[in-house]
């Protein structure tokens, strides 16, 4: 292991449930690898536009394979995935960008370096991908912060500051960080080495960010006990 730590950006969005798993694996992987990890909340809507790709549930055999698929990860990764009763809506009818503007007015408001953004991520990816429930109304990001931590007036001024316009332009901002990627999907994660970017696709490819960075990949949960989803 070198000494220097390598700096891990992590572009998500909460209507991933992919997100998901890649947000928990470097979560628990941040005490484990030599690493920064640095959260990057983001739009996928945009991603998926700006690439021209199709969303997997858009795609009949597709959103088949996703289905199981999710099921065996949910076990595999020991993330507690439940996909909606309406993915299609829940994905791409009500879609994702009133959270993801959420949750950059509280990455924005940060003041002890993610750990509020992580906390209120993990509490939106668990009203629609645990317990099928909003992540686009007020009420629902409201319940979500305050599940996380924040007080009643920390969630009425962040509701306030996400339908800013600097908070949408900062949403815009890092969206098109993971386009300037080449992303097409999330969770896109770059990996910088020796001064160069080095981006993965996908939640199944840390056994090869592993050898990027120099780091040995143990499996999914890589230290007992591992904190209750």
């Amino acid at each position: 292991m070198t000494s220097s730590r390598k700096v891990v950006e992590l572009f998500y969005d909460v209507v991933s449930p992919y997100s998901w798993l890649g947000f928990e694996v470097l979560c628990r992987y941040r005490s484990v690898w030599n690493i920064d990890l640095k959260l990057k909340p983001a739009y996928l809507g945009g991603v998926m536009h700006a690439s021209g790709n199709r969303p997997p549930g858009l795609v009949h055999n597709k959103f088949l394979y996703m289905t199981k698929d999710l099921r065996r990860l949910s076990e595999y990764f020991g993330v507690p995935l439940s996909p909606p009763a309406n993915v299609v809506e829940a994905m791409f009818e009500k879609g994702s960008l009133t959270a993801m503007r959420f949750v950059t007015a509280v990455a924005e408001k940060e003041t002890n370096g993610d750990m509020m953004v992580e906390k209120v991520s993990r509490e939106l990816w668990k009203r629609i991908w645990r317990t099928d429930q909003d992540i686009t109304k007020d009420a629902s990001l409201t319940e979500a912060g305050l599940k996380a931590g924040l007080l009643p007036t920390e969630v009425e001024a962040l509701l306030h500051l996400a339908k800013s316009q600097p908070i949408k332009d900062k949403l815009k901002s890092v969206t098109q960080e993971a386009i300037d990627y080449n992303a097409f999907g999330f969770p896109l994660t770059v990996c910088h080495v020796n001064g160069k970017a080095e981006p993965f696709f996908g939640s199944d490819r840390f056994e090869l960010m592993a050898h990027c960075i120099g780091e040995k990949w143990v499996g999914p949960q890589p230290t007992k006990p591992i904190a209750k989803i």
